[in-house]
Order: C-alpha cells, then sequence, then structure tokens
C-alpha cells in the first residue's frame, strides 16, 4: 500500500521506495531506500547538489512512498516501478519489444515459437535476441532436429508427420513423457549445457543400439551430429568452463550503451546491445547498477558469473537477489586477470561502436526535423518505390526505418494491377492499398514521415492520396535521384541537404533500400515468368532456348510480334524450329 506525504521529516526510518511527482501527478523519479526518510531528505539538503538533481526538484511537487520489509524487495519493486512509469528522471533500458524471444509454451505438449511479449504464463522465455534472422534459422533446426509440434491444435497427423519433421504427439505416436524428456533438452539448449545434451543423447542412442532400434540409434546419431554442428559455428572460445554474462558500457552526455556477452561453456553464444535513456550526467557504475537491475528483471536465465566493467552500487544487494533468483550463488565482480580484462574491454568496444552510431542517427533525426520543418522528430519513416520494364511485372516496395534502423518484419510488397507504364498511377495505387487501412484518429499507425522516390510529380500522387483519405497531417517528402533534391509540401524549389550531412546520408539509405526491395520483388517475377511461359508448350524449346529468346526480345509479347526471319536470328533456333514458334504462337 502505498503512501503520500507532505514534510519528508515525516518519512519512516524502513527500507521502501519513494515515488516524486510533479504538479500534473506525473511520476518524475522512482528510488529505493534502506532508510526512506535518510534518502529522501537528502534531496531538500542545502548542500550542492547534481544538476540532473536539481533539474528534478524544480519539477517536484508530491511524494508518495511505499514501505517493504527489506531492501531487496525495495529493489525489485523499484525496478518494476520504472518500467512501468518510465520517469524522466530515472535511468531507463530502452523498451527491448523490438527484439524477439524465444518461447517454450506451458503446454501439455509444448510448442517452440518466436514471440515479441513477454508475459507472466508459465512458460519459459529466452532471450532477447537481436538477430532476428538467426532466431528463425535456430528454432527451425531445432523443431527439426527434436520433432516439436508447430500445429495449434491436435487434430490428427499433418503432413510435417509424414515427412518426419514431428513426432505426431496429437496421434499418440508418442508419450507425454517422452515429449517433455525431447523439451528438456531444447531447455538445456538454450542455458547453453551442450555437453549435457550431447551425453544424454549419446546414452539414449547407446540403449537404443543395445535393444536392436537400430532406425531410433540413427536418429540419435544424426541429432547429435546437429548439436555438434551448430556448436562449431561457435569460434572463440575460452579457457575457463563457467557460464558467465560479460557487461560493459559506453557513454556520453546524451546517451548510454550497454553490452552484453553470454558465455556458456567457455563460448560465446550470444551478444545483446541496449540503450539507455536518463543518464544524463550520470557515473558509468550507476549506469551499470540501474542496467542490471532491469535487465535481469525480465524473464531470462541468471549464469553462475556475471562480469561487468565497473563495481555497481549495491553491488552486494544485486548478487544477493539475482543468487536467490538462480536456486543457488552466483559471483557479481570486476574482470580479475588479463584474460577477463581483454574480453570486457573487447565488449566495450561494441558499445563504443553502438553508441556512435546511435549518436549519429539521432543527430540525423534531430536535423531532418529541422531542414524538413515537420512537427516531429522522424523517428518512424516509411519510404515506397516502383519497379517495372516498361510497365512490365511493376511491383511496388514499402520498407519502414524506426529510428534510423531498418524494420524488415514491417517490410510489404505490392502486385500492382495497373497496367501500362504510368509510374503515377502504379504510386497512387500502392499509397491508396497501403493507407486506407488506416483511421485519421489512429495515431499509434501513422508514421512520422512519407518518403517516396521522385521528385514533384510522384511527391503530388502522394498527397492527393492522403488528402483524400483524411491523413493529410503525415509529412510527405519525394527524394529525386538525379541531384538527390528533397521536394517538399508547399515549396516549390526543392530542398539541398549539405552533401556530407547525416540527414542526407539517412535519406539515402533509406530510399536506396526501397529501390532494393522492389527490384528484388521485380526480379522474382520475371524469373517466374521465364520458368513458366507459354514457350514451354513448344516442342524443341527447352530451358536454354526460352531463355535466349526471352533476353533477345525481352518478353513473350515482343516473340510473338517476331517474324520467322527474326526468330532465326536468335542463337540456337534455326529456321524449321522458328516456324514452329511462329505457328504456334499465331493459333
Amino acid at each position: 500500500m502505498s503512501n503520500r506525504c507532505s514534510d519528508p521529516k515525516n518519512l519512516p526510518n524502513k527500507p521502501g521506495i519513494y515515488i516524486m511527482r510533479n504538479i500534473e501527478d506525473v511520476v518524475l523519479y522512482v528510488g529505493k531506500a534502506k532508510s526512506l526518510i535518510k534518502r529522501v531528505k537528502s534531496y531538500f539538503s542545502k548542500s550542492e547538489q547534481p544538476l540532473k538533481t536539481k533539474l528534478l526538484m524544480s519539477h517536484f511537487h508530491s511524494l508518495e512512498y511505499i514501505i517493504t520489509d527489506t531492501e531487496k524487495e525495495a529493489l525489485i519493486l523499484e525496478s518494476n516501478l520504472i518500467k512501468k512509469y518510465k520517469p524522466k528522471y530515472n535511468i531507463r533500458l530502452k523498451d527491448d519489444k523490438r527484439y524477439p524471444y524465444i518461447k517454450i509454451t506451458n503446454e501439455n505438449y509444448p510448442r517452440v515459437l518466436i514471440t515479441r511479449n513477454v508475459r507472466d504464463d508459465g512458460a519459459y522465455y529466452y532471450g532477447p535476441f537481436t538477430d532476428t534472422g538467426s532466431v528463425r534459422g535456430i528454432v527451425k533446426s531445432l523443431k527439426a532436429l527434436f520433432k516439436i509440434r508447430t500445429c495449434r491444435k491436435m487434430d490428427g497427423p499433418c503432413l510435417n508427420y509424414q515427412i518426419h519433421l514431428c513426432s505426431a504427439p496429437c496421434s499418440g505416436k508418442i508419450t507425454e513423457k517422452s515429449y517433455n524428456e525431447i523439451v528438456e533438452k531444447i531447455n538445456l539448449f538454450f542455458e547453453g549445457k551442450y555437453n549435457q545434451i550431447i551425453e544424454m543423447l549419446n546414452q539414449m542412442m547407446i540403449e537404443a543400439a543395445e535393444n536392436h532400434e537400430f532406425e531410433k540409434a540413427a536418429v540419435l546419431r544424426d541429432q547429435i551430429q546437429s548439436v555438434d554442428n551448430i556448436l562449431e559455428k561457435q569460434k572463440i572460445e575460452f579457457d575457463r568452463g563457467l557460464e558467465q554474462d560479460v557487461m560493459a558500457c559506453s557513454y556520453d552526455e546524451k546517451i548510454a550503451s550497454v553490452v552484453v556477452f553470454s558465455i556458456r561453456e567457455g563460448k560465446i553464444i550470444g551478444k545483446d546491445d541496449y540503450l539507455m535513456s536518463g543518464t544524463d550526467g550520470t557515473l558509468p557504475n550507476k549506469i551499470l547498477s540501474a542496467f542490471l537491475k532491469q535487465f535481469y528483471m525480465s524473464p531470462r536465465h541468471v549464469p553462475s558469473e556475471i562480469i561487468i566493467q565497473y563495481k555497481p552500487d549495491d553491488k552486494d544487494l544485486i548478487q544477493e537477489w539475482l543468487s536467490e533468483n538462480r536456486g543457488a550463488e552466483i559471483m557479481l565482480r570486476i574482470p580479475d586477470n588479463a584474460s577477463e580484462t581483454r574480453l570486457v574491454q573487447m565488449v566495450a568496444k561494441n558499445a563504443e561502436i553502438i553508441k556512435n552510431h546511435e549518436r549519429e542517427v539521432r543527430g540525423a533525426l534531430v536535423d531532418l526535423k529541422k531542414y524538413l520543418n515537420i512537427p516531429r522528430i522522424p523517428r518512424g519513416i516509411e519510404a515506397f518505390d516502383i519497379s517495372n520494364i516498361s510497365g512490365k511485372h511493376p511491383v511496388g516496395s514499402m520498407v519502414v526505418f524506426e529510428d534510423g534502423v531498418p524494420k524488415k518484419s514491417k517490410y510489404r510488397r505490392f502486385n500492382i494491377k495497373i497496367e501500362g507504364p504510368d509510374d503515377y498511377a502504379m504510386m497512387r495505387e500502392v499509397l491508396t492499398r497501403k493507407y486506407s487501412k488506416i483511421s485519421p484518429d489512429d495515431m499509434d499507425k501513422k508514421p512520422d514521415l512519407i518518403l517516396v522516390d521522385g521528385g514533384k510529380g510522384q511527391l503530388n500522387v502522394a498527397l492527393d492520396v492522403l488528402n483524400s483519405l483524411g491523413l493529410d497531417d503525415i509529412p510527405v517528402i519525394g527524394l529525386a535521384k538525379e541531384f538527390e533534391h528533397v521536394f517538399i509540401q508547399k515549396v516549390s524549389s526543392p530542398i539541398i541537404l549539405p552533401p556530407n550531412s547525416e540527414a542526407l546520408y539517412l535519406l539515402q539509405r533509406i530510399r536506396d533500400e526501397a529501390h532494393r526491395f522492389a527490384v528484388k520483388h521485380h526480379k522474382k517475377l520475371r524469373s517466374k515468368e521465364i520458368k513458366r511461359s507459354i514457350l514451354d508448350e513448344i516442342k524443341g524449346i527447352g530451358e536454354k532456348r526460352k531463355i535466349r529468346l526471352l533476353k533477345h526480345f525481352g518478353d513473350v509479347e515482343s516473340i510473338k510480334k517476331a517474324n520467322i526471319d527474326e526468330l532465326t536470328s536468335v542463337s540456337g533456333i534455326n529456321r524449321e524450329l522458328a516456324i514452329t514458334i511462329y505457328e504456334h504462337m499465331h493459333k
């Protein structure tokens, strides 16, 4: 139960958390204390305060506090409330919903899924992972390796069982006990306990062979080989066999990044990076202390050792809390030998690279807001491009960048229905199909900026579409390739950004990514036409002659218009075959 307090002198001399609010009752800061009265009184001291504290107190209006039995309980509650309120003056781990987790469901026959939402539902969650592609690859491999079910409803053997990708628990082909033993191996895999998996599989293989179950033994042999293949991809090894998380940060006056290397059985099995906000004027040990508490508050495996760049505040308290979470004692310490020091330096270098990139991107986005005179920093940008050859197989693409980083899961392709070379009509169709689904009042689905590949004409098309849909509050720009001119609404002359500006580089990256994505899909459609066309019906036309004809004439329609002499000019097409082609095309 929380309590309001107008005078800090009336606070109890007990552990707990305190919540500082402004006059509008917005939470400014959440803190924990071994003694509430002693900690809060320090904010009202007449002694010189850090700038951040001065700014906090200039907005302070009221205080709320919650008493806890122990300081450890206060630490946990503090982290939960910081996550809930995201107070301006707290050091905060930026929301990592952009990163996927691997989830092993809490069902009689569990499934292995990829999710971005972590719930308290009894499932196992591993992550977050920064490389979505790798996560998909790992899950796909594990499903095939251990034959885990993928169906939502268990209503009979499906195709996966027939092609040996599922053990079919839905039809009683495997007992619940045997199935859960397989799931336990997957848990061991994500906890990095590879040797235990290998030992377990080896024992099962030996038992199967002794019982003359040679087919089962062969499957287990292949599983062992698959796990070995996964482990061989890990090239960086260390002498010590402990499981460790190694953490380091890089920070400046505006931003801080933290990188974590996960080491299991002496091998680096993962690298994750995170951004921290609210770090202005904060020392690195306090940044890492805040990160530790929020990082392990999420459902994730706690290793036996955590090696950290600087000794954090509340080291002993955090170590006690994490040991309790793990169910065994953990060590939280700074590096104590040359090998560990080099490792921490490597992690810190990674953090510095990420911080510098984030600073450049943030600067580019701030500059874009200024140059384009738009109402807010364009953190979410959607870009469109059209690809076709003389109107053939027209396709549109949409790419999405968030905070200057591509979000490939949100990319979209459009097979355009309009025929003929009319790029404006094609852009109109794509934008209408995309934005007609968005309500003018739905702010969450609106991007901060729309970029179309092209000049004034394409910009006007985009503006017409958005106006017709009641979405004219979304800023739109056109980026013309030839001179990299930026066209904006209600200004006849283009904006010319400084040629070496990060803002221009960012726009170019986004425009080029939209173009690459469109061309890739266009090539795929053309490839399908090469593989399946009317030419396949003609006797004597194989794959090579078909490709030569299409390369020479461009498309099937042009081949149909060609006379016999023109057909014979193609390498490999004699007169007899040319007559056959001509007659078939003119039936």
